[in-house]
């Protein structure tokens, strides 16, 4: 009779444990499922973001060529390097934001001042798309300036968003273009301004004679302000050793002092003082065009090379 209870009792006893047993193999399938389901909604999240970035429109880089010194080779650059960017597949927008209006002769265009050109963009607010020009180089193309821009700096003290006009002008074209090279003149006034804004990067050409470090100091410091104010993405996107003659001292030393306090910023390509550079503007061609096999053309066309690769 007790060993009857015992077996009994066992028998419950191990059908509780089995109930047990099942109920918790149950819980943990049904914590598994859980975890499997919610597994496969966050991989269907990322492959759904994964897409969606995929198939996003790539914007342009907006790169600003500037340098409050005059004479150091910013537009020589913004031509050759766009024609170069151009040639290496890219498509490029230089815009023309000196009322010098060199990036626009040098390239072929007109600057007479009666035609529709940066200034009626940024006073006026035309649309960009309908100021831009093709070149001779194909997927070059340009936002010319003529000398009706110089009074712009002072009509743009009154107008609404100053400082942002050129940004707001170019986001319509952003999706159109890979790169686009600003111009800005030899001054940090409101179109230098406007260009750091806009930018997500700066490109400064240095001319390797003396005084070069002091402008470069300035420059960065109006950079960092820009930062603060109104463009906290903006980074630098190069120190450009420009006019480097390999006969004189001050162009060894003004690069060695340069290249010792920007390591990380300055490019490795260096830009030779070059006649056949100086020559091309005047024929309304890149040097791409112009002799394409002289040093100043072989050093753009290497600075392109660097250029896209830092992208």
């Amino acid at each position: 009779m007790e060993m009857e209870e015992n077996r009994t009792a066992f028998e419950t006893e191990g059908t509780a444990m089995a109930a047990e047993s099942e109920q918790k193999s149950a819980e943990a399938a049904e914590e598994t499922a859980g975890e499997l389901a919610e597994a496969r909604i966050m991989e269907e999240e990322t492959e759904k973001e994964e897409a969606e970035e995929e198939n996003a429109p790539d914007y342009a880089r907006i790169v600003a060529i500037a340098n409050q010194k005059g004479g150091v080779g910013k537009s020589t650059t913004a031509i050759n390097l766009g024609a170069y960017l151009a040639m290496e597949g890219q498509r490029v927008l230089v815009v023309d934001l000196d009322p010098q209006s060199n990036a626009t002769s040098g390239l072929g265009a007109s600057t007479i001042s009666s035609e529709r050109q940066i200034y009626d963009v940024l006073v006026n607010e035309v649309p960009l798309e309908d100021i831009i020009i093709k070149t001779s180089t194909e997927g070059l193309d340009l936002a010319p300036s003529s000398l009706r821009l110089a009074g712009a700096e002072v009509e743009l003290v009154s107008l609404y968003s100053r400082e942002g006009r050129l940004k707001k002008s170019l986001e319509p074209v952003r999706e159109s273009y890979d790169i686009i090279l600003v111009d800005c003149p030899p001054s940090l006034g409101l179109l230098t301004v406007n260009a750091l804004a806009a930018a997500d990067e700066v490109l400064i050409p240095i001319q390797c004679e003396y005084y070069a470090l002091e402008g470069l100091v300035l420059l960065l410091r109006t950079i960092e302000k820009i930062r603060v104010y109104l463009n906290p993405d903006l980074r630098i996107g190069g120190i450009l050793l420009t006019m480097h003659d390999t006969r004189t001292n001050i162009s060894k030393q003004v690069m060695e002092e340069v290249r010792k306090q920007y390591p990380n910023e300055t490019f490795i390509t260096v830009i030779p003082r070059n006649v056949r550079l100086s020559e091309a503007p005047s024929y309304g061609q890149p040097i791409s065009q112009y002799d394409p096999l002289s040093r100043g053309a072989l050093a753009y066309q290497n600075l392109a090379k660097e250029v896209i690769s830092h992208g």
